[in-house]
Formats: C-alpha cells, sequence, structure tokens
C-alpha cells in the first residue's frame, strides 16, 4: 500500500499539469483569435475612414483642431510590405490594446505631425513576430486617414527594458518598432528589439485601400 501513494501523486500531479497545460492553450487560442477578429474589424473601418476622408477634401485642406486621442483609438495601420506584415494600430501600450493591435506610445509624435519619433509596439509573438526577418531599407507604411507615410529601415538595435533612448526626438522623421527579444524565448523577454525607419515620403489625405494581409 505505501508503494501506491508516490504512484498515485504522480498520477495527480500528471492530470494537474496537463490540465494547465490545456487551459493555457485555450487562453492562447482565445486571444489569438479575439486578437484576429478585432484586426479584420479595425482594417476595414480604416479603408472606410479613407475614403471618407477623400471625400471631405475640405476637412484634409483645413483640419479641425487637434484632439487628444484616447487609450484604445484606432489610428490606421503599418505595413511592411516585404514580410507580409500588415497590423491595425491604436492609440496605448496598455495590455488591453496590446492583446489585440499595434500599440502607439502616447508620449511620442504622431505619423502626420511629420517630425520626431513615432514610437509603435507590440507582441514579439503576435503582430510583431515578423520583425525577426526585418532588413536594412525594408519598406515601412503607416497607413492613416490623414494620409501614407513611407518610411526606410535604417537600424536594427537590442536593448534593455530601461533604455528609453530609442524614443527619443530625432530630427529626421522617424518610427520606431519595439517588440520583446529574443523572439523564441518562453516567459518575460528580457531585452527590446528595435527597428528604426525614416520617413522618405508622405502623400496627405491619400487613399490607400486594401492592406498586405486581409
Amino acid at each position: 500500500m505505501r508503494l501506491d501513494v508516490p504512484h498515485r501523486s504522480r498520477t495527480l500531479v500528471n492530470r494537474l499539469l496537463i490540465a494547465f497545460g490545456l487551459a493555457c492553450l485555450l487562453f492562447y487560442t482565445f486571444a489569438v483569435a479575439q486578437s484576429a477578429i478585432y484586426q479584420r474589424k479595425a482594417k476595414a473601418e480604416i479603408d472606410q475612414r479613407i475614403s471618407a476622408h477623400r471625400l471631405d477634401a475640405p476637412a484634409i485642406l483645413s483640419p479641425k483642431p487637434a484632439r487628444p486621442l484616447v487609450e484604445g483609438e484606432l489610428i490606421g495601420r503599418v505595413d511592411i510590405p516585404r514580410l507580409k506584415l500588415s497590423a491595425a494600430v491604436a492609440e496605448g501600450d496598455d495590455n488591453a490594446t496590446l492583446g489585440k493591435a499595434v500599440g502607439h506610445l502616447p508620449d511620442t509624435p504622431l505619423p502626420w505631425h511629420r517630425r520626431g519619433n513615432v514610437g509603435l509596439a507590440a507582441h514579439r509573438d503576435g503582430l510583431f513576430s515578423a520583425l525577426k526577418n526585418i532588413r536594412m531599407d525594408d519598406e515601412v507604411r503607416v497607413v492613416t486617414p490623414r494620409g501614407e507615410y513611407f518610411y526606410r529601415v535604417r537600424k536594427t538595435r537590442i536593448v534593455n527594458p530601461e533604455d528609453v533612448w530609442v524614443l527619443a526626438p530625432t530630427r529626421t522623421p522617424t518610427v520606431t518598432l519595439i517588440t520583446c527579444y529574443p523572439f523564441s524565448y518562453v516567459g518575460h523577454a528580457p531585452q527590446r528589439f528595435i527597428v528604426q525607419a525614416e520617413l522618405v515620403g508622405a502623400v496627405e489625405g491619400s487613399v490607400v485601400k486594401g492592406a498586405v494581409l486581409q
């Protein structure tokens, strides 16, 4: 009888581990599905807003005074054609926003400001997973109802989480993409992977339909 106790204990532990693993898998599947649904709807809304702005030409020429964006508000989308990456961008860097979108860091400029350093962040095992294959001179597009902004990748870096200097203002209009690193790390990754791209062109009030990925 004494020999049965350890065996039963191991069986119970194994069952608990299996149950925990299944729960984690279900949670991850649910989160991925929720993100995919949000992305599909958000990108469709972006296209609708862009079309509406094209019809409203006077509003583009004489825009209303800017108002602060609220957390979770849809801004546009970021496309990297070579990587077939396309993702909706929303305001904020909180968990709720990053769980479904690329987040615009609130303390950084917006693309249509045409100045400084625009900060965009997303999860390495989610919307920014393709960044592991980024190359110098890759094109990065930020598409918004106010216009389309074209950037070229100039730098990549691996930094520590406290290295916020990567978001410092820049003379040339820049977009900085941020995700965790290493990409294959299990758990909370210890470092950050940074992609910096400089503005090379823009079309204000442009109409750009269809993402790289729908």
